[in-house]
């Protein structure tokens, strides 16, 4: 009887990007990330296949929403993701490799606006916050 042979994918592999980019998304929605944005890199950045940026409410949100991540990253998938900025939590990245993330606090956020840096447009603006110069009034209707 011959041995039967199990293919692992690999951690390039389209659908594990997909699945690390889905739990990324799943992990931030399930602690209530606000104006959570995905940037799709591949053809335009060596660095990852997707960019995911999220704002949380406070220094402990992020921090919270940090940690929690990099767990279920690894439980999930395996992968250890490298972590910066935890210490402060204003501005904390995660890279998990094919997926990198950035999450802000609302005022960070709109100061360093990565979306348009990225060519996707402004970077939401945080309720009871000023719009920056240059920002369309809302539209009444």
């Amino acid at each position: 009887m011959p041995a039967t042979t199990v293919a692992r994918k690999g951690a390039n592999e389209p659908d594990s990007v997909e699945t690390l980019h889905a739990l990324v998304l799943s992990s931030l929605d399930d602690d209530q990330a606000v104006d959570t944005v995905s940037i799709p890199l591949s053809g335009k950045s060596s660095i990852a296949d997707h960019m995911v940026i999220a704002s949380g409410r406070s220094t402990r949100q992020v921090a919270s929403m940090a940690n929690k991540l990099v767990d279920r990253i690894k439980a999930e998938t395996g992968r250890i993701a490298r972590i910066e900025g935890l210490p402060a939590a204003d501005w904390v990245l995660i890279d998990a490799g094919d997926v990198i993330v950035h999450l802000f606090r609302p005022e960070v956020r709109t100061f360093y606006n990565l979306e348009r840096m990225w060519g996707f447009g402004e970077a939401p603006v945080a309720s009871g916050e000023a719009a920056p110069p240059g920002t369309p009034a809302p539209d009444p209707a």
